[in-house]
């Protein structure tokens, strides 16, 4: 990774160095929700791995680790136990799994612990109040909290991907234990904050469905002044479109109605004249005529009675050259129906681009798939493994996780 010879981050919160874990017992919240065959097996472990440098860097502790799978009501919402599986592959030794959360049977487990073990609790979401939106005060009070707390003399969040909701295993424990971020979340932090304040000129390529949460990231950026363009594409890049003025047909315009979208195109219309050039809208599309691509202008695109499935080559030449030439470049989201290879031209194009870009992030979700189907993983500076978490860090929210942590830091200074 470059040198950042920006500003440089101020950490308002605790990490693993600002402790001394050796021989304690230490809380790990971390996120290994998985998806799962209906036989109950694990069928991308990508996020279980992507902890184990927090593990490993605390070999000398005694580690309770908290995890969620799926939730209430999923097919998928099931016992740990796998998980636990493939952590014992990736630490080279066993990780017991342990059929209970806070009871019993888990505190005498954690009492028995030496250092260097590693447990991992059952899932923590067949505790009802788990995920309850409550204060942290709220959730410090809980019989969860409250059982666990004379075994555990460290609490670390390492989740940044559920940090977004204030539920109890996120924020419960950083009232009354010294708190801290484990190593992914310093890395998504550290990351996006230079996403937010990286090197110029600072890009982001936004596309996609989800046009409230892009059009959200536009305006926290823009108003900012952390980003010199924002260049949209796939429906949120129509609802630019529409809200320039142009005829984005009818088709293209009834499946913004059918989202719910119509309301985003004055907020876009403002995005605009608030912003003027920085906003970049496509200057062509390619549309699925029959299943076949065919390259229009706009003026095309409002004639025709056929979506826009991708931006077209025009636009991809210009979109590609402004981020590869990107100091930072953040992206988010697909330009185009990215599932078939016909209409992934756009997508693919702008993975490949953000390669050669000086600081490269890619903010999870669809385009992070897409980046995996590209072998193009360890090209990136860094990829967000929080979707959501990491759309509202971009737009300005705070994250309950990181607030509960940074709160925890400047309680104990």
């Amino acid at each position: 990774m470059d040198e950042w010879t920006g500003r440089e981050l101020t950490k308002n919160f605790f990490t693993i160095d600002d402790f001394d874990v050796s021989g304690k017992t230490v809380l790990l919240r971390v996120d290994f929700n998985a998806p799962m065959s209906p036989e109950g097996k694990i069928l991308d472990d990508a996020r279980i791995k992507s902890h184990v440098k927090t593990i490993m860097d605390l070999k000398d502790a005694k580690v309770v680790v908290l995890a969620h799978q799926s939730r209430p009501g999923k097919s998928d919402f099931t016992t740990t136990k796998p998980h636990a599986e493939i952590l014992s592959k990736y630490l080279g030794k066993e990780v017991r799994y342990v059929d209970d959360i806070f009871g019993s049977y888990a505190r005498s487990c954690i009492a028995a612990m030496v250092p260097g073990d590693v447990i991992l609790l059952e899932n923590v979401r067949f505790f009802s109040e788990e995920s309850m939106d409550r204060t942290v005060e709220e959730h410090s009070d809980s019989f969860f909290v409250q059982k666990l707390l004379p075994f555990v003399d460290f609490y670390l969040n390492d989740a940044f991907a559920v940090s977004h909701r204030s539920h109890l295993s996120v924020v419960g424990f950083t009232e009354d234990v010294k708190s801290g971020a484990g190593r992914l979340m310093e890395s998504e932090i550290v990351n996006l904050e230079r996403g937010l304040n990286g090197e110029r000129p600072c890009v982001y390529a936004l596309g996609g469905s989800k046009v409230d949460d892009s059009l959200h990231v536009a305006e926290n950026v823009l108003s900012k002044g952390s980003a010199d363009s924002v260049l949209f594409s796939g429906v949120v890049g129509n609802v630019v479109l529409a809200a320039a003025g142009f005829n984005i047909g009818k088709t293209n315009m009834d499946l913004i109605v059918k989202l719910g979208y119509t309301g985003q195109i004055d907020i876009a219309k403002e995005m605009i004249q608030k912003y003027g050039d920085k906003v970049k809208y496509p200057t062509d599309v390619a549309l699925n005529a029959d299943g076949k691509r065919v390259e229009a202008s706009i003026k095309e695109m409002g004639k025709s009675k056929f979506p826009a499935y991708d931006i077209g080559i025009e636009t991809i030449v210009a979109y590609t050259t402004e981020i590869e030439n990107a100091g930072t470049v953040i992206l988010n989201g697909p330009a185009g129906v990215s599932e078939n290879p016909d209409f992934a031209i756009g997508t693919h194009e702008i993975i490949r681009a953000g390669t050669r870009s000086k600081f490269s992030i890619i903010g999870g979700g669809h385009i992070s798939a897409e980046v995996n189907r590209l072998g193009m993983e360890g090209q990136f500076s860094h990829i967000s493994t929080g979707g959501g978490a990491c759309i509202e860090y971009l737009s300005g929210v705070e994250l309950p996780g990181i607030a509960a942590l940074e709160k925890a830091a400047e309680k104990k200074n």
